[in-house]
């Protein structure tokens, strides 16, 4: 098997290589969190000031920065670690008695959890922020989705027949595939909680959007929104995309549509096996490509497969052979393809019959078939699926899987403590933010030895702040 070397923009490993306090310092210098921070003082008004604020606010980063599981873990390094407690602010001279209680943590986070809307500006923020540093920055999207397992198991109390997590639900992803044997095998994955919609910038590998919802939502019925709300929050961002990345999950004429026509994005998506009952009733070999007729109307040789491979059918042989993609003409929304014979020099018995069937006159240049995109939204889409670009592009949809295990692996979504919609939408709104400030942080700060992992060797570009 081959394997792709993948240019990464963010080195993690270097960055979770780096100390502690080094990486919680960076966040701190580079989160935009003034006007929330102000916001926080002013909820608390003129009340005691025991724990402050901005201490109390930098330690809640702290916790997600060092990865601590719980609330509980974090106090508990703070009131060992004086140099911790130094990089928070909290007051030296007090020792561990400047450490909050669990009580005041407690409510301090339940007035975060209220600051969703700046948590959301925030967020923003870093995304126009990456934008202004980084060359190309959300030309290449991904989307994907993610289980979040809530704390809570799901089951329901014998005395008041609810969860301790009423805000949860279900959630169901079923995986297919066909097995070194040829046997389809399927895989279901349950889970009780929640699910994150994410959409990044695949060549940075750097959220760029992002929703928490319940298990059972839709992937398929979340991107176009989210795009809409991108589309608002960064216009610039959204006009100077490419080409958006996901699964077959999100395989629909809907979406392919609104991407291209609406946005101007070219959909790289694959496409699920949707002529099975036709398979089946033909009785053709499973390793074979089913066809159908490019025009039914009419009796011709041009014929195409359910993931938008065009191929001509000679006349003669019957072999079939795939016709050469010669791209897309987007003043007419049609794909351009070239008889295979004509372009490689291939001998073809039936080329003769084949271009009496053509219109006009092919000529040495060879027979030409134009595909409109309004044939068959799902399947043909302005990079064809069986191309060495689509498959290119469609390889670097991995990017969002790593942040995925990112979030995971390094922000400790692996174990929580969080029940409630609002409380893990602030979590990964957090989550995401200091992945956002990280990046931002070694930018800006223009590293040396990061840059070349951070912007590609091969691009050699200088990134200023």
């Amino acid at each position: 098997m081959a394997t792709i070397i993948h240019q990464n923009l963010f080195a993690w490993e270097e960055v979770e290589g780096s100390s502690d306090l080094y990486r919680l310092q960076l966040v701190l210098s580079y989160l935009p969190d003034e006007e929330l921070v102000r916001r926080l003082e002013g909820r608390r008004g003129r009340g005691r000031d025991t724990y402050p604020v901005r201490a109390m606010w930098n330690a809640l980063l702290a916790g997600v920065v060092l990865q601590h599981p719980t609330m509980e873990s974090l106090l508990r390094e703070l009131r060992r670690n004086a140099e911790l407690r130094q990089v928070c602010g909290f007051n030296v001279i007090h020792g561990s008695e400047a450490v909050p209680t669990p009580w005041a943590m407690s409510r301090f986070v339940a007035n975060v959890v209220k600051e969703e809307a700046l948590l959301r500006e925030m967020f923003d923020g870093l995304v126009e922020r990456a934008r202004e540093l980084l060359p190309g920055f959300g030309r290449q999207l991904a989307f994907d989705g993610k289980a979040l397992p809530s704390y809570s198991t799901g089951r329901k109390s014998r005395e008041t027949d609810e969860t301790s997590d009423p805000d949860a639900d279900w959630g169901v992803k079923s995986y297919r595939g066909i097995g070194k044997d040829g046997k389809p095998w399927k895989k279901l994955k349950r889970w009780f909680g929640y699910q994150l919609h994410l959409i990044i910038d695949a060549e940075y590998e750097i959220p760029v959007a992002f929703e928490v919802k319940r298990a059972s939502a839709s992937e398929a019925k979340r991107l176009l929104p989210m795009v809409r709300k991108l589309k608002e929050r960064h216009p610039d961002l959204v006009e100077n995309s490419r080409v958006l990345m996901a699964d077959k999950g999100l395989d629909s004429a809907e979406i392919n549509r609104e991407l291209l026509d609406e946005h101007g994005i070219k959909p790289v998506i694959d496409t699920r096996a949707m002529w099975r009952d036709e398979k089946l009733e033909q009785g053709r070999d499973p390793s074979r490509a089913i066809t159908r007729c490019l025009d039914p109307d009419r009796v011709d040789t041009i014929v195409y497969t359910e993931r938008g491979s065009v191929r001509c059918v000679c006349p003669a042989s019957g072999e079939e052979r795939r016709m050469v993609f010669w791209g897309f003409e987007a003043d007419r929304n049609t794909l351009k393809y070239r008889c295979p014979a004509a372009v490689r020099g291939i001998e073809c018995q039936g080329r003769r019959e084949c271009e009496r069937q053509a219109v006009g006159q092919p000529g040495t240049f060879g027979r030409v078939v134009r595909v409109s995109l309004d044939t068959d939204r799902r399947i043909f889409t302005p990079i064809p699926r069986d191309t060495p670009t689509w498959r290119r592009l469609y390889a670097r949809r991995t990017a969002v899987e790593r942040v995925n295990s990112r979030i995971d692996m390094s922000f400790g979504f692996e174990r929580h403590t969080i029940r409630g919609l609002r409380k893990m939408r602030t979590r990964v709104g957090l989550a995401l933010a200091v992945m956002l400030a990280m990046a931002i942080g070694f930018i800006s700060q223009g590293r040396p030895e990061l840059m070349r992992s951070l912007v590609g060797s091969t691009r050699r570009r200088r990134v200023a702040a």
